[in-house]
């Protein structure tokens, strides 16, 4: 589909203090990941490509046209690189995916009598539950 290893290329890493387990090491340590990735710089996607990507992740790129992601979920910097990286690629596959079009078809006639059928077959069971005429 693409080539992730011009795409890992074109990524910026940052890294920084995260929050949650690993006691005072998580002071110390920038365990963090936050990747930056400009779509319309480019050189892995064609210009259609580009357009379907910014158009599909617009609310996750910002007004600089930079597509920024944060993991935090490990304590490895390493882990959290490869997992950043991972998320990154899935959005874009996400994102360029196209879906099939529709085909519209009608029901054909077994399916419509059977689906009557089905009906009076229902509203003669609740017929018989009602309590008798005297």
């Amino acid at each position: 589909m693409f080539n992730s290893k011009l795409l890992y290329k074109e990524i910026q890493f940052q890294f920084a203090l995260s929050g949650g387990p690993g006691g005072q090491h998580v002071n110390k340590t920038e365990t963090k990941v936050i990747i930056t990735w400009i779509p319309s710089a480019s050189k892995v996607f064609s210009e259609e490509e580009k357009q379907r990507i910014e158009r599909q992740l617009a609310s996750k790129i910002n007004a600089e046209g930079e597509l920024k992601l944060s993991v935090a979920k490990t304590r490895s910097q390493v882990q959290n690189k490869k997992l950043a990286v991972v998320q990154l690629e899935n959005l874009l596959k996400k994102a360029l995916h196209k879906p099939k079009r529709r085909i519209k078809t009608k029901p054909s006639r077994s399916s419509k009598l059977k689906r009557l059928q089905n009906k009076k077959q229902h509203a003669n069971k609740k017929q018989l539950r009602k309590k008798p005429k005297l």
